[in-house]
């Protein structure tokens, strides 16, 4: 038996029985969670706002008992961070194994009078169900637990284990999610042969992209040190603000790469530059700027990470703060936050197996895409084989975040297709 951890509190599920001809539900009987309107209304109306659990665990891990999974709601704790509960449950049998993931808790509604309907009342007008989460990303777990429902209830239980990895952390910090989640299953004895996040891949119309990799993530600020001084006598300061500027493009140009076969080119955006000073007739003692860079597989963090240093080296060694000065210009680099990798999945029967579902539910052949920012995977990319699909993303974050009703039907076609034959 593995240890339990002390920053760990595990609440766990009574198990449901499972029989070979399908399920034996212990207690009252339930009926089985097939409709993915009913799912994904129940979820948005728990108002799980990162980092709270707003109820929407406990609803699915009453839908998922139902399936006749274990279900175990972990609680991971972080000095300086919010607890936070996630949930992993698993239908076992022998064959393949395959994890779906993704997240309950979802960004703040904002100003609610700027909604038509009610953020956490999963009402539905025009064809359309209206809730902060709706496509980001309750209503792909709605589509996803109505599919096995389905299959449970055609087939009986699936020739393989099905794992759904849930966390209430994606929308925050990931401090006390997916990361620990993944950590604390594999301590158990889990792993996985493949897995699907379900985030809204989707930019028009359902089926029109799989993501298959994501760009790495690094972040990191500038500062520039001066002497801070009265504008009027400048002899006497040093404005750190003309050293900045050569720095900053030095980063910009030339280009870091002009991307590669399944990445565009790797970006970087500067997203603050501040001198701290209020006063117009004070010289600064201090400039700096932050930055973001979504990168390519041309690059590893390390490998970036010495590259802007270089740049900034020699951009510094070649500039000084006021012209007939002998010092070079003077900086601090610190990188910021937690750096994400670049990876790319290469798995052909995962990819493969969900292209030909998409396209025989609708139609439509969907693109290979490494575009868009970070998700958990790049965090289950270290256990399994990880691609993304799920709904359309126009509303996410938005107010009236909304989902086509029709749209949660195709998708649970789409999932239940997928694992009819994943698993075949």
């Amino acid at each position: 038996m593995v240890a339990r951890p002390p920053h760990v509190r595990i609440r766990r599920a009574h198990r449901s029985g499972v029989t070979a001809d399908g399920l034996s539900i212990i207690g009252s009987p339930m009926s089985l969670p097939v409709d993915p309107v009913s799912n994904l209304a129940a979820l948005i109306r728990c108002p799980s706002v990162t980092p709270a659990e707003g109820g929407a665990l406990g609803v699915l891990e009453a839908m998922l008992k139902a399936l006749g999974a274990r279900v175990d709601r972990p609680v991971f704790t972080e000095d300086g961070e919010a607890d936070v509960e996630n949930l992993y449950a698993r239908i076992a049998g022998n064959g393949p194994h395959l994890m779906f993931a993704g997240h309950t808790d979802v960004v703040p509604p904002g100003d609610e009078s700027a909604w038509t309907h009610p953020p956490f009342a999963a009402e539905i007008a025009g064809g359309e169900m209206f809730g902060r989460g709706a496509v980001d990303m309750k209503g792909a777990i709605a589509c996803f637990v109505a599919a096995l429902a389905r299959h449970v209830e055609m087939r009986g239980a699936p020739k393989g284990s099905i794992s759904l990895l849930i966390t209430g952390d994606e929308e925050g910090p990931a401090i006390n999610g997916t990361v620990k989640l993944l950590e604390w299953a594999a301590a158990r004895g889990e792993s996985w042969d493949a897995a699907i996040v379900g985030e809204p891949t989707n930019a028009e119309a359902l089926g029109d992209m799989i993501k298959v990799g994501r760009r790495g993530s690094l972040s990191g600020r500038i500062t520039v040190f001066g002497r801070q001084g009265h504008v009027a006598y400048p002899h006497l300061a040093d404005n750190p603000i003309p050293g900045l500027l050569p720095l900053l493009e030095a980063l910009l140009q030339p280009p870091l790469d002009a991307g590669t076969a399944e990445f565009p080119a790797t970006n970087l955006e500067f997203t603050s530059v501040d001198v701290g000073n209020p006063a117009v007739n004070v010289i600064p003692g201090r400039a700096t700027s932050a930055f973001n860079v979504r990168f390519n597989d041309t690059w590893s963090v390390e490998t970036l990470q010495a590259e802007i240093h270089n740049r900034l080296d020699r951009a510094a060694a070649e500039n000084r703060l006021r012209p007939g000065r002998a010092e070079p210009v003077s900086f601090e680099l610190e990188w910021l936050g937690r750096s994400s990798p670049v990876f790319l999945t290469r798995d052909e029967k995962l990819i493969e197996t969900l292209s030909a579902s998409i396209e025989a539910v609708t139609g439509r052949k969907p693109a290979l895409s490494t575009t868009g920012g970070t998700s958990d995977a790049r965090f289950i990319k270290d256990y399994c084989p990880v691609v993304e699909f799920g709904l359309v993303g126009r509303t996410m974050h938005m107010a009236d975040e909304r989902v086509a009703v029709a749209d949660l039907e195709t998708l649970t076609r789409i999932y239940l297709r997928f694992l009819e034959d994943w698993f075949a």
